[in-house]
């Protein structure tokens, strides 16, 4: 039995009566076949297209403009995180779900600074990946939890080698209280487990997540761990 994902964040969506644009990227031809025939079975969701490398997954996203790509990472031609990139500069809003059997930290951790809204083994049951763009798409981000232990200790490696980007202007000043959300996201825990932990609404936490996120300039709560842990603002044991 695979491990359920865990979700974080909420964005905005899509009307109900419009379907959720869904493109399939692999290099198996039969795993894409599979995963098409079973979204296709689930209302709500559109399979737009396919691509079988990361050369011509951007190509299609720029086609298709879907709202969730679910995408191998090593891929001939191009690779997934590669891809990941360059389909965040042609559709900005497309959620990326990196569906593979890596379960490399450098894939992880390259991912996400990639853009990619969540990161699932190809261990999951193909039903669940039908629940995986679902809450992706609206505004969740999705690791298995065996790799959010790999993604933690991937941030403290980097702490302790003292990595950090040049800085050219102070970092924004986050409140105590968005330190103390931060530091409780990097331990891995989400917005109900904050909730509880701090004593404060579900709701307030997703806004003082919001609000990191709007001070960073940054898309994701992962990568406000990332920036967060470079520019010294966190520090991680």
């Amino acid at each position: 039995m695979s491990e359920t994902p865990e979700t974080v964040e909420p964005g905005e969506q899509r009307p109900a009566d419009e379907s959720i644009r869904v493109l399939v990227v692999d290099d198996h031809a039969l795993f894409r076949r599979g995963l098409e025939m079973v979204l296709s079975e689930n209302e709500g969701i559109e399979v737009v297209g396919e691509a079988g490398d990361g050369h011509e997954a951007v190509e299609m996203a720029g086609d298709t403009l879907p709202d969730v790509v679910l995408m191998d990472v090593r891929m001939p031609k191009r690779s997934g995180i590669e891809a990941c990139t360059s389909i965040k500069d042609v559709v900005p809003s497309a959620k990326i779900v990196m569906l593979t059997i890596s379960d490399e930290e450098e894939d992880l951790f390259e991912a996400i600074k990639a853009g990619a809204s969540g990161y699932l083994l190809k261990e999951i049951s193909i039903e669940e990946v039908a629940s995986a763009v679902r809450k992706v798409y609206h505004g969740q981000s999705l690791i298995n939890p065996s790799m959010a232990s790999k993604l933690i200790a991937e941030f403290a490696s980097m702490a302790k080698k003292g990595e950090e980007r040049p800085q050219q202007v102070p970092a924004p000043k986050l409140t105590d209280r968005e330190m103390e959300v931060l530091r409780l996201v990097a331990r891995g825990l989400n917005n109900r487990d904050i909730a509880k932990e701090l004593f404060i609404s579900e709701n307030t936490v997703k806004n003082h997540v919001r609000n990191i996120l709007e001070k960073l300039q940054l898309h994701s709560r992962m990568e406000a761990v990332v920036y967060a842990v470079r520019e010294k603002l966190l520090e991680i044991t």
